[in-house]
């Protein structure tokens, strides 16, 4: 069986993303139904929020999950000692460094898998315990760092001894045959997951992602350390066009201030945040998630059933 999904207990070696209001409770237990490991998002949310996610997951699927604790949250202990509490399988964790927390969450029997933009994270993550490592390349939508996928996956994998998870371009099985060939044991994804028929975001959103060109992604917020990788559109362009001129980083904060919320739930793609990773430009139908996942998983077991040395 495949490294990853007997740590998990899932079918495919396939994580979800933690997408901040969009992967709730009910997204989760959807991808873990379809044979992945569903996560939700903590981004933005409080405890009680978050508890009442897990309890609509629980409900839906008897299959593990995972919660995504995003370090920059102001409510991240309260979360993390909710996690471990209810013993949540897996934690996931973004934006910051979770040391603090890892050993509580082991504790409680809590898988602990850290996304990291570097192998000398990766090497401090592995000193404390963690269980896997979670690649992340820019080319992933959201929050990113600044090395791609091709360069990133091998030199963590190189570095560490667990387990590696590769993210951040990867949305068919060609994708995921090269982050094998790279050293990884599964992928994450998620860009190629917001055109799924269960995904709750607004059909503006899904339509903006399935419009999108190869070069239709952008990355706002490098000037103030904050990263961000989203469809071009009226907002990225002011952004970016204040950015050149120096405006400081409230005025930009006011910019994007419920930026996510426009375009999630009210359908603004010209003036909300349509986080979508480069692989946007390969994506032309919403489908099950079911059929999303499965497709990954023949189109790689094809490849490399018809592979053959040069």
């Amino acid at each position: 069986m495949n490294t990853i999904c007997e740590l998990l207990g899932i079918e495919k070696p396939i994580l979800q993303g933690g997408m901040a209001n969009i992967t709730n409770g009910t997204f989760a237990a959807a991808v873990s139904n379809a044979g992945g490991l569903g996560i939700i998002a903590s981004g933005g949310k409080n405890a009680d929020q978050i508890r009442e996610e897990i309890t609509i997951c629980r409900s839906l699927t008897d299959r593990p999950f995972g919660v995504n604790l995003m370090l920059m949250n102001p409510h991240s202990d309260a979360l993390a000692q909710l996690v471990a509490a209810l013993h949540v399988p897996v934690v996931t964790t973004g934006a910051g460094n979770p040391a603090k927390y890892i050993p509580m969450l082991k504790e409680a029997g809590v898988k602990v898998i850290p996304v990291v933009p570097s192998v000398g994270l990766a090497r401090r993550m592995e000193s404390l315990g963690v269980d896997a490592i979670i690649a992340e390349g820019t080319e992933s939508g959201g929050h990113v760092g600044e090395m791609t996928t091709m360069a990133l996956v091998p030199q963590i994998v190189d570095a560490v001894k667990i387990p590696v998870i590769a993210a951040g371009g990867i949305a068919s099985g060609r994708q995921l045959v090269a982050a094998m060939a790279l050293g990884a044991k599964g992928v994450q994804v998620g860009t190629c997951l917001l055109v799924s028929e269960e995904c709750p975001i607004h059909i503006n959103y899904k339509q903006a992602i399935l419009n999108a060109k190869d070069i239709d992604t952008v990355v706002t917020g490098r000037s103030v350390g904050a990263p961000v990788r989203c469809l071009r559109n009226t907002m990225t362009k002011t952004y970016l066009d204040m950015e050149k001129q120096g405006t400081t980083t409230l005025e930009l904060e006011k910019l994007t201030l419920g930026s996510m919320r426009k375009a999630v739930l009210d359908g603004d793609t010209q003036n909300g945040s349509v986080m979508a990773g480069q692989v946007a430009g390969m994506l032309k139908e919403i489908k099950p998630l079911n059929e999303i996942l499965a497709n990954l998983m023949n189109e790689a077991n094809q490849l490399i059933s018809g592979m053959t040395a040069w």
